[in-house]
C-alpha cells in the first residue's frame, strides 16, 4: 500500500512518520518549497507531544518547547480572577516543531512545490493526485492534510459553511529576557471585563514569548494589509490600559513578523472521507482558537488513522473507524470553541469566576454517573489523627465497593479553639503530641505530633472552611486537597491554618487558586456553618462518623477507627448481593491511580506483608518511578505515575 500524503504541516508530516514507522510506502506532498514561519507557537498537550517523542526515540533530535506549568487569567487591570495548574501542556514554536519533523522525515520522500489540483480517477477511485506544477503522484491511499482551506476536502466532500470572523487575533513573538523570569513556565491571559478584547503571552523558551491580541471587529478592526507601524499602532491603542507588562512585552515585539489571522470554525463533517481519500487535522475539523486544540487533535489523527490503516483490511472501514474514534472529542472541542467565543464577546454576561479554562482536562468517574446503593455521609476534620489513619480503608472501600457507594464528605468541626476544646484528657496543643506518637505506632501510618510543640494550629475550622472552598469547584480535587493538606500537616509539620499554604495547595492540585481564596472568604463559611449544624442534627460527636444509608433508608452508623471487615459487613448488611470488585494489585496499577501512599497504606491495598512492601518500594523509588518524604516517623511515597 503507497500513501500519498497532501500538506506538509504537522499533521502531514507526523502522519507520514507514523506510517513510514510501520513500513508503509508514503510520500508528503508540500505546496511551499521552502519552510514557513507562519503560526509562530502553540500550545500542545501531552497528548500530543507523548506521540512526537515517539516517533524521534533512538535519535538524537530532541523535541522543541517549553513545559507550561500555569495559567492565570486576569482583568485588564491586573486583577487576578483565575490561577489554575496546568499538567502536561508545552508551548512549542511552528517552525521549531516543523523542523523536528522534517530531520525525521526522509528528503526523499518529501515533494516540495506541490500545490494540489484534483485527483485522477479510474473505477471510481482516485489513483493519482495531479499538482498545479505538472507532476502527478500515484497511489493507493490518499490524505488531505492541506489545512482549513483545505482544496482536498472541497474536491471530495464540497465547499463547507464557515461561521462569520467576528474575532481576529494579532500573533506575534518576541524576546523579553526579563519579563522570561519572572513570567516562566506561565500561560498569563488579561481579557477586558466590558468588551472583547484580550492579550495572552506564552513562554517558549527562557527569554522567548508567543503573543497574541484577541478582539472582536465589531468594536475595532485593522486592514489586512496594514503596514508593521500601523499595526503596531493598532495594538498599543487597544491595549492602552492593560497592565504594564503588556506594553513591556509589545516593545520587544518586531511587528514585520506579526500578522492578523480571521478565525472561524465549521461544524463537524459527516464523514473524513470519499472512497480512498480521508482528511485529517485542520481540513477535516476546524475549530476556533479559544480551544488551542487544534495541533493536539492533527496529531491524534495521524495516530488513530494510522492505527486503523494497520488494523483493518479494508481501507473505508478504516476510514469509518477512525471517524467514530475521533467524532465525539472533534465535536466537543467545535461547540466549546463557540461557547468560549460567546463568552468573550459578551464579558458583561459572565463572573469571572465561572469564566471556563479549556486547557483544563477534567478526568471523569464513571461511576460517578451511575445511582449508588448506599450513600455515606463521612463527617470528618483535616486535623484528626483518626481520620488520617482510616485512609487506606476508604481507599479500599471505594476499590472494591465503587458501584455500590457514593461517600459525601462534611466536616464535623473538631477543634473550634482551644477555649472550648473539651475531648477527654486533651485539654491543650502539647496534650496532642504524645497521642499522634501513640496513634502512630498502634497503626503503622506516620504521623509526627512535634508540630503540636513547635507550632500548634489554634483550630481546624481554617482547613474545613478551605476543604468547602475546593469542593465548590470540584468535587474530586477537593479530595485530593483534603488529601495533600492532611500530608503537609501530619507529616510535614506544616500549620494549615495559615492561608499561603492552603493557597498553594489548591493550586498543586489542579484547582483554580483565585477562585479558592475568593469562595473561602465567601461561600464556603456558610457551607462549612451548615456542615456542622448537620454533624449537631445527626449527633455526631465523634469522629470519624460514618452513616450508611441504602435505597429502602435503613442506616447503620460507624464511629470512630474500625476495621475493614466491619465496614464490608454493613455493606453486606444493607446490600445482600453486593459483590466485591477484583482490583488490580500491581505496583505500576496503584501508584498510576494515588498519587502518594504510605508504606502502610501500600501494604494494605496490595495485601503484600510489610518486609515485600519495603522491597517492592524501594526497588520503585531506585528505578525513578516514585519519590519520598521522610519524616520523622515514617515515609510517605510519591507517584510520578499518577493520572492527576
Amino acid at each position: 500500500m503507497k500513501v500519498v500524503i497532501i500538506g506538509g504541516g504537522v499533521a502531514g508530516l507526523t502522519l507520514g512518520l507514523l506510517l513510514k514507522k510501520n513500513n508503509i510506502e508514503v510520500v508528503v506532498n508540500e505546496k511551499f518549497k521552502e519552510m514557513t514561519t507562519r503560526g509562530h507557537a502553540f500550545l500542545m498537550h501531552i497528548d500530543g507531544w507523548s506521540i512526537l517523542n515517539e516517533l524521534n526515540a533512538n535519535t538524537e533530535i530532541r523535541l522543541p518547547g517549553e513545559e507550561i506549568g500555569a495559567f492565570s487569567l486576569n482583568r485588564q487591570d491586573g486583577k487576578q480572577v483565575k490561577r489554575q495548574k496546568l499538567n502536561l501542556w508545552r508551548c512549542i514554536k511552528r517552525k521549531d516543531l516543523v523542523q523536528f519533523l522534517y530531520d525525521l522525515f526522509p528528503k526523499e520522500q518529501l515533494k516540495t512545490g506541490r500545490s494540489f489540483s484534483h485527483f485522477i480517477y479510474e473505477n471510481g477511485k482516485a489513483i493519482a493526485a495531479q499538482f498545479t506544477n505538472g507532476e502527478i503522484e500515484y497511489g493507493d491511499v490518499f490524505v488531505g492534510a492541506d489545512g482549513g482551506n483545505s482544496a482536498v476536502r472541497e474536491a471530495i466532500l464540497g465547499a463547507v459553511t464557515y461561521t462569520p470572523i467576528e474575532v481576529k487575533e494579532v500573533v506575534g513573538i518576541c524576546t523579553n529576557e526579563k519579563l522570561g523570569a519572572s513570567h516562566q513556565n506561565i500561560f498569563t491571559k488579561y481579557q477586558s471585563c466590558t468588551r472583547g478584547l484580550s492579550f495572552g503571552m506564552i513562554p517558549v523558551s527562557e527569554k522567548d514569548f508567543v503573543w497574541f491580541m484577541q478582539y472582536s471587529v465589531a468594536e475595532a478592526d485593522c486592514n489586512q494589509g496594514c503596514s508593521p507601524e500601523e499595526l503596531k499602532a493598532f495594538c498599543n491603542y487597544q491595549l492602552a490600559d492593560f497592565p504594564p507588562v503588556v506594553t513591556e512585552l509589545l516593545q520587544t515585539n518586531d511587528f514585520s513578523t506579526s500578522y492578523i489571522w480571521n478565525t472561524r470554525d465549521f461544524g463537524l463533517l459527516p464523514k473524513f472521507h470519499a472512497d480512498n481519500v480521508v482528511l485529517i487535522g485542520d481540513a477535516a475539523h476546524l475549530a476556533l482558537p479559544f480551544t488551542s486544540a487544534g495541533t493536539t487533535n492533527a496529531i491524534l489523527d495521524a495516530k488513530k488513522l494510522t492505527e486503523k490503516l494497520l488494523s483493518l483490511d479494508n481501507v473505508e472501514e478504516a476510514f469509518e473507524a477512525y471517524y467514530d474514534e475521533r467524532q465525539d472529542d472533534i465535536k466537543k472541542h467545535i461547540y466549546l470553541g463557540r461557547e468560549l467565543k460567546e463568552l468573550f464577546l459578551n464579558p458583561l454576561s459572565v463572573d469571572g469566576d465561572k469564566m471556563v479554562v479549556p486547557l483544563i482536562s477534567k478526568r471523569e468517574d464513571k461511576d460517578a454517573h451511575t445511582e449508588k446503593l448506599i450513600d455515606i455521609q463521612y463527617f470528618t476534620d483535616p486535623i484528626c489523627s483518626t481520620c488520617w489513619v482510616v485512609q487506606p480503608l476508604l481507599r479500599k472501600l471505594k476499590l472494591e465497593y465503587g458501584a455500590y457507594i457514593k461517600i459525601d464528605y462534611r466536616m464535623g468541626g473538631l477543634l473550634p479553639s482551644w477555649d472550648e476544646y473539651e475531648r477527654g484528657p486533651i485539654t491543650k496543643p502539647s496534650d496532642v503530641a504524645p497521642h499522634w506518637e501513640e496513634v502512630c505506632m498502634i497503626h503503622g501510618i506516620p504521623l509526627d505530633g512535634d508540630i503540636w510543640i513547635e507550632d500548634p494550629l489554634p483550630s481546624s475550622y481554617p482547613p474545613s472552611i478551605a476543604f468547602k472552598a475546593a469542593q465548590m469547584q470540584d468535587a474530586d480535587l477537593a479530595l485530593l486537597f483534603l488529601r495533600r493538606i492532611k500530608e503537609m500537616l501530619f507529616l510535614e509539620k506544616i500549620n494549615i491554618v495559615d492561608m499561603a499554604y492552603l493557597e498553594k495547595a489548591a493550586f498543586d492540585v489542579g484547582l483554580d487558586s483565585a477562585r479558592f481564596v475568593h469562595d473561602y472568604e465567601n461561600k464556603a463559611q456558610e457551607a462549612f456553618r451548615e456542615d456542622l449544624t448537620l454533624a449537631q442534627n445527626m449527633q455526631v460527636g465523634v469522629l470519624p462518623t460514618l452513616i450508611f444509608t441504602n435505597l429502602e433508608n435503613e442506616q447503620i452508623i460507624s464511629k470512630d477507627y474500625q476495621e475493614y471487615e466491619y465496614l464490608e459487613e454493613i455493606i453486606h448488611k444493607l446490600v445482600p448481593k453486593a459483590q466485591k470488585r477484583t482490583f488490580n494489585t500491581d505496583p505500576i496499577f496503584l501508584f498510576t491511580n494515588f498519587s502518594t501512599m504510605t508504606s502502610k497504606e501500600f501494604s494494605f491495598l496490595s495485601s503484600r506483608d510489610m518486609e515485600e512492601t519495603n522491597d517492592i518500594l524501594a526497588d520503585l523509588f531506585d528505578k525513578g518511578f516514585i519519590d519520598k518524604y521522610e519524616s520523622k516517623n515514617g515515609i510517605i511515597w510519591k507517584s510520578k505515575l499518577a493520572n492527576y
